[in-house]
């Protein structure tokens, strides 16, 4: 079925708020519901790419909770922590690790408009020594109750959620596309809108086709790649 004028805008609006200096590492977070709930927050903050480090590799699982998310916000998968924190290092991110640790900060007290990365711990044991040794800055989110942590999707929530106000104060939200590079932006366009042809054009290894006005493909293609479009 071909893709509608309709449904071609409506991707180009959320990708012209996208921000690929803003992430997230995510260290042995295993439960689905929890994965989930992260992966959609990352889609409603509008954030392009998260990172993650999951016990022997495994593929990350998602249920209902993600209400497809995971179809928006890409999710590169790490074979270390710090293999994941040397490569986030070198691409111009301050990392932020979320601990108790004695030289932990509140979380409100810093500056997260510049590239940014949250370093979030798994369920029961939060962070890595190893995390915890490699991180920027030690950050926590202070608690008035008798337990004194929160589930890793809400503390992940509350951690985005004051990036974004933070930039939206200082006018660092974009709006018209500003947040990514011409070429990832044209890409991760082509990508969201033919997902099975992007497929294709990978295992063949060739480039993507241009897009019209409309979102239509400039190019012909082989009859059963066709149906795709």
């Amino acid at each position: 079925m071909p893709l509608l004028p309709r449904r071609f805008e409506r991707i180009k609006s959320v990708l012209n708020r996208r921000m690929s200096n803003l992430t997230l590492l995510i260290e042995e977070v295993e439960k689905p519901h929890n994965l989930s709930a992260i992966l959609r927050t990352c889609d409603a903050i509008g954030i392009l790419e998260t990172h993650i480090i999951s016990k022997q590799n495994k593929t990350p699982t998602f249920n209902n909770t993600a209400q497809g998310s995971q179809k928006w916000v890409r999710l590169k998968q790490h074979k270390s922590i710090s293999e994941a924190i040397k490569s986030l290092k070198q691409m111009g991110f301050k990392l932020y690790g979320t601990n108790l640790q004695e030289n932990a900060k509140d979380y409100r007290l810093l500056d997260y408009t510049k590239a940014t990365a949250f370093v979030i711990g798994a369920e029961k044991w939060g962070l890595s020594q190893e995390a915890k040794e490699l991180v920027d800055e030690s950050i926590y989110i202070p608690m008035r109750g008798m337990v004194q942590s929160l589930n890793v999707s809400v503390a992940t929530a509350i951690l985005l959620s004051e990036a974004l106000k933070q930039r939206d104060k200082e006018g660092k939200t974009p709006q018209s596309g500003e947040g990514l590079t011409k070429d990832l932006y044209k890409q991760t366009l082509f990508e969201w809108s033919y997902p099975e042809v992007a497929n294709w054009c990978k295992k063949e290894g060739r480039n993507y086709p241009e897009l019209g006005t409309n979102g239509e493909i400039l190019e012909s293609l082989p009859r059963t790649i066709k149906f795709h479009c």
